[in-house]
C-alpha cells in the first residue's frame, strides 16, 4: 500500500488544528511543517472538499477542524486526499494467454482478487478504527500534555519572533 505524501501532511494538520483556538492560515501550517504553502493549500483544499476542515476568509481567516476529533477517522483523511478507490484493481489477466479462462467461466473474482480485496478491506477497517482524537492522545502520551497546546499557541500567534 502506497499513499501520497499529502496524506501525512493532512493527518498532521488535522491533529494540530485540534489545538488551535482560532482559524489557522494555510501559510502558518506550511511553516510549522516546513512544506511549501501551495502544497499545504492543496492538502487543506482536499480536506475542505471532504468537509473535514472549513476555511474562513478575512484578516483572521484560516482553517478550522469541522467536527470533534473523535468523529474523524484516518480513513476519512486518506479518502479525502487520495480518493476512495481500492488499492488493487483486477484486470482479469486469467482471461489472457495460452491457458486463458473463457469469460463465461469467470463468474466470481479470482483468488488473487479475493485475497487483495480482503486485504484492502482489512486495511480500510484498521484506518476507520483510528480517529484524530486517538492520534492527539498518542501525541500527548509521547510528547507530554503541553506539546499540542504549545503548537496551538504558536499557530495562532502569527508571524514574528517567538
Amino acid at each position: 500500500m502506497k499513499l501520497s505524501g499529502g496524506v501525512e501532511w493532512a493527518l498532521h494538520c488535522c491533529v494540530v488544528l485540534t489545538a488551535a483556538s482560532e482559524p489557522v492560515p494555510a501559510a502558518r501550517l506550511a511553516e510549522l511543517h516546513d512544506v511549501s504553502p501551495s502544497y499545504m493549500a492543496k492538502q487543506l483544499q482536499a480536506l475542505s472538499r471532504a468537509g473535514l476542515v472549513r476555511s474562513t476568509q478575512g484578516k483572521t481567516g484560516g482553517y478550522v477542524i469541522t467536527r470533534d476529533a473523535g468523529e474523524i477517522t484516518l480513513l476519512d483523511v486518506v479518502q479525502a486526499v487520495d480518493g476512495a478507490s481500492p488499492a488493487f484493481v483486477c484486470t482479469e489477466i486469467r482471461r489472457r494467454g495460452p491457458f486463458a479462462t473463457p469469460p463465461e467461466q469467470c463468474t466470481k473474482p479470482c483468488p488473487v482478487a479475493r485475497a487483495m480485496g480482503t486485504a484492502d478491506a482489512a486495511w480500510r477497517a484498521a484506518l476507520a478504527g483510528i480517529t484524530i482524537a486517538d492520534l492527539v492522545a498518542s501525541v500527548e502520551n509521547d510528547s507530554g500534555p503541553e506539546a499540542l497546546p504549545g503548537i496551538g499557541s504558536w499557530l495562532t500567534a502569527g508571524p514574528g519572533p517567538r
